[in-house]
């Protein structure tokens, strides 16, 4: 009778195991809705024996990004590194966040979902979009930005990412959404666009021009491809004038940003629109869409500590199990922690994700620029 019993207990156990295995595996993160399953996650191109290395490669060059900038070395592989970033943190984002890899302001009685999208969708507002226009976006990722857009004016966009595994991530979801004829996707770097001069109506960038070691060099790129008239909008990770450099919980906070998300040093606030200027636009409007009444946008970020040990089991399981590849957890963990300082970067308001600057190419740039030629 005991031994009945054991075995009886034992099968249960198993049983139970199986289907919380299967619910973790198959159904967290279910791809209709995300892009990707727990079981599906890789790290882009880099094969499963490099991870770790890779990881850890990132890890040391990003310790201290402030130095970056100031150094024509580093800044040179700058470019590289972020596209091991993305290679290490593509699936993990899509698994856990979506096809938008972006903040948007938390807004009443809608989903996070619905939030994203009309934060998306003011871009569209923002530059007047219409069927007949081209338009760039400026490190599109995956595309969900892209999508929404490109569903909401009617637009013909075209992406451009540094990064080989999210071109192919993007057209995979261009073709499922029916949007592949609108919504274009090249591989290429942001500073140096292969695009003509003055080939595009309005650009716009979502979170993206951050990762460049000097602002004035992608916008000026940008400002090279649009058409004289063409309208620019981007928002921009910025410190608010609430940040003090002489406060070392401020510094860390914004240290901990910068090393977990590829950022060679956080700009201040009012650094875009003097950039912009510098670079020959007229600047329409600047403003920052965190600000009250927006909702906090770091609301999502805060899964608090039994959904991280939640995935991190997960996570490990498919390591050991040699489903995912060693050196995902740690990436996942690196993300976590980053989410925390995002969190108090927030919560203390001396961080925002959103500061917006809708910007105009003078009629007259041709002319002075060269691009009527």
């Amino acid at each position: 009778m005991e031994a009945s019993t054991s075995a009886t207990l034992l099968w249960t156990g198993a049983v139970v195991a199986l289907g919380l295995g299967y619910w973790f595996v198959c159904m967290m993160g279910a791809a209709e809705v995300k892009g990707k399953r727990a079981a599906e996650l890789k790290m882009g191109s880099i094969t499963r024996g490099d991870v770790h290395a890779r990881y850890s490669q990132y890890w040391s060059f990003f310790r201290r990004p402030k130095e970056l900038s100031a150094s024509a070395t580093a800044a040179a592989n700058v470019p590289n590194i972020i596209n091991t970033y993305y290679d290490l943190i593509t699936d993990i984002t899509e698994w856990g966040w979506g096809q938008s890899i972006h903040f948007s302001p938390a807004v009443p009685a809608r989903s996070h979902r619905d939030a994203t999208r009309l934060h998306e969708e003011r871009v569209a507002d923002l530059l007047s979009l219409r069927p007949q226009h081209r338009v760039l976006d400026v490190g599109c990722g995956v595309g969900g930005p892209m999508r929404a857009i490109a569903a909401r004016s009617g637009a013909h966009i075209v992406g451009i990412t540094i990064n080989q595994y999210q071109v192919g991530r993007a057209r995979a979801h261009n073709r499922k959404a029916g949007l592949d004829g609108r919504c274009e996707v090249v591989c290429g770097n942001f500073l140096e666009m292969p695009f003509e001069d003055a080939s595009f109506d309005a650009a716009y960038s979502i979170e993206a021009t951050c990762h460049a070691p000097h602002l004035e060099d992608v916008y000026g790129e940008i400002f090279r491809a649009l058409k004289p008239g063409g309208m620019y909008v981007t928002y921009e990770w910025v410190t608010t004038p609430l940040y003090r450099a002489d406060d070392a919980g401020h510094v860390e906070t914004v240290h901990g940003i910068e090393r977990g998300s590829a950022l060679p040093g956080i700009r201040a606030q009012e650094d875009i629109g003097r950039t912009a200027r510098k670079v020959g636009f007229e600047v329409v409007e600047e403003r920052d869409l965190a600000l009250p009444p927006a909702g906090p946008w770091w609301v999502r970020l805060k899964m608090g500590r039994l959904a991280y040990w939640r995935n991190h089991i997960l996570l490990s399981v498919l390591t050991f199990l040699r489903i995912a590849p060693r050196g995902v957890v740690e990436v996942h963990d690196m993300l976590y922690e980053t989410a925390i300082h995002l969190t108090r970067g927030g919560e203390t308001g001396i961080f925002t994700p959103m500061h917006m600057i809708l910007c105009r190419k003078p009629l007259l740039a041709a002319a002075r620029d060269g691009a009527g030629n």
